[in-house]
């Protein structure tokens, strides 16, 4: 008999999405509600390695109103929110608010770390997975805990994703997000709008997840407000 986390990974897969590893809190922690309000047990993070998800996501777009703003977040929202209500969980997203910890949760679920993107590196996808959002159990389900992961970014000597932006959009004084909006929105962001961040397509891991040039252009879109 298929177990639980199997079927909810089934279940998941018909969308394109995946677990991304999951976790119990302890007593000693803090956390958040599940469905009836009780303090949740498990937490089970749900989201995409490569563009598995593209298509999916585009087949559902044909159908929706052009108008609806965040129609990724829209279709995550819809898509993990029916996992969740076939198998009593709470379904949360990285844009609720109050903001859930998503990036800690992340961290601990799989043992990753950031890159200096602030992208989480994963050892076998790179900088081509992202988290779309977590299921809420109030019981405790048996979840494998993450051993730390192999961090490949203390290997890269040349770190080409900090050298490859045209306004050294990231350093190592962090993000400089104003300065990046304007070169996306700018005369001179034609390579990024179309093809997507300079930086995080040089990095030479996990290159065969690498989104699509139309996903990219997506999220950039998104992330510029055009």
């Amino acid at each position: 008999m298929r177990g639980l986390i199997e079927s909810i990974a089934a279940a998941l897969a018909s969308d394109g999405l995946i677990l991304r590893g999951g976790f119990n809190i302890t007593d000693s922690e803090a956390a958040p509600p599940g469905l009836s309000g009780a303090p949740v047990k498990s937490v089970l993070l749900v989201g995409q390695a490569g563009a598995e998800s593209w298509p999916h996501f585009l087949r559902w777009r044909e159908n929706q109103s052009q108008t609806i703003v965040n129609p990724l977040d829209t279709w995550s929202r819809e898509v993990i929110g029916a996992v969740a209500k076939d198998f009593g969980a709470r379904a949360v997203s990285p844009s609720d608010k109050p903001y859930l910890p998503f990036q800690q949760w992340a961290m601990r679920a799989e043992g990753l770390k950031p890159s200096p993107l602030g992208i989480l590196m994963h050892p076998r996808y790179g900088l081509w997975h992202a988290y779309r959002g977590a299921l809420l159990f109030e019981d405790e389900i048996p979840v494998q805990p993450a051993e730390a992961a192999i961090h490949l970014c203390d290997a890269c000597v040349e770190k080409p994703c900090m050298k490859s932006c045209p306004v050294d959009a990231y350093s190592a004084d962090g993000f400089a997000y104003e300065s990046c909006l304007a070169h996306v929105r700018g005369t001179e962001g034609g390579a990024c709008r179309t093809g997507g961040c300079l930086d995080r397509n040089a990095c030479p891991y996990g290159t065969d997840y690498r989104y699509s040039p139309e996903a990219q252009a997506f999220h950039m879109a998104s992330f510029a407000g055009l």
